[in-house]
């Protein structure tokens, strides 16, 4: 390498850290005085070891500023772009969206910290709704490396002065053991089985179920960490003919819910003695009216379990 650093400024450095853990996500963000100085980093470094690893770095334009606020990040036009092959990176999910669309500013795969592989799926940013609107449908299905991509849209993260969602939802989103996964707005011709096929590809689920004649369901995975992959890759996608909305569903584990409302346990699936099943999963009672579901439950945060830290 022949940068000289003394010629370079660096305004801000900022490594994600998962919010629950606080280990590092894999990746970071460095922000430069100039375009310029940016610019000699990423051709100077990419590609080459980095100190203390035996991993090479793997340098991208950020779709933003680190100066950017939440909010105006989250008025971007960003999708969600799932089931891609574990040797599609950044550059090449870029690659496959701005060769057919002009206004795309970046792309990004995400990446499990732990094996330094992609999880699967990742989320491109767009300049232009009516562009990402186009590509919502038009890459839908399309070949991305070896597999057919499959597109949602992405949720943005809520600002500190936005609330989240309440309740049981709440509680269960901060308590680590729960691995179960509300799943709203489902088609009522998707069976338990189509539930379980869409959901399997996030890791190994120990029961679903779908409450007779309600437009929901509840997916229970062996592992939390799954849950959580679940909950981020396909909250706002497509199962069906619906968009489903998800959320962490209630505990079964947790054994204070046994007397909420009457309850029981079943098979090992908890229900509630009302007729919405609050008991078992449903972060609040069961709204008549569909279109009602995103009062009762919140949205997944666009990058799910990740924060910035200085």
């Amino acid at each position: 390498m022949s940068i000289s650093w003394m010629s370079i400024q660096v305004v801000a450095i900022k490594v994600i850290r998962n919010k629950q853990t606080g280990q590092s996500e894999g990746y970071g963000f460095v922000e430069f005085y100039s375009h310029a100085a940016a610019e000699k980093v990423l051709e100077g470094f990419a590609g080459h070891i980095m100190p203390n690893t035996d991993q090479p770095f793997r340098i991208n334009w950020a779709s933003f500023s680190m100066g950017d606020r939440r909010s105006d990040i989250a008025s971007d036009h960003s999708i969600f772009v799932g089931d891609l092959a574990s040797d599609v990176n950044d550059t090449t999910l870029l690659e496959t969206f701005s060769k057919r669309y002009s206004s795309v500013k970046g792309a990004k795969v995400v990446i499990d910290a732990n094996t330094g592989r992609s999880k699967g799926y990742g989320f491109v940013r767009f300049g232009d709704d009516n562009e990402k609107t186009h590509a919502m449908t038009e890459m839908n299905g399309v070949y991305c490396s070896t597999r057919p991509m499959r597109i949602g849209p992405a949720t943005p993260r809520k600002t500190s002065g936005t609330s989240g969602p309440t309740g049981s939802a709440a509680r269960s989103d901060g308590d680590l053991t729960n691995t179960t996964v509300f799943v709203g707005g489902l088609d009522p011709n998707v069976s338990e089985d189509d539930l379980r096929q869409t959901f399997s590809q996030y890791g190994e689920i120990s029961s679903v179920k779908i409450p007779v004649g309600k437009q929901c369901g509840f997916v229970q995975f062996v592992q939390r960490k799954n849950a959580e992959d679940a909950l981020q890759g396909l909250n706002g996608s497509t199962i069906g003919k619906q968009t489903v909305r998800l959320s962490w569903g209630r505990n079964p584990a947790n054994k204070q819910l046994r007397s909420d409302n009457g309850s029981q346990w079943n098979n090992g699936m908890y229900y509630a003695a009302s007729p919405f099943y609050s008991g078992y999963g449903y972060p609040a009672p069961f709204p008549a009216d569909p279109g009602m579901y995103a009062a009762a439950y919140g949205a997944y945060p666009f990058y799910g379990n990740q924060q910035q830290v200085s």
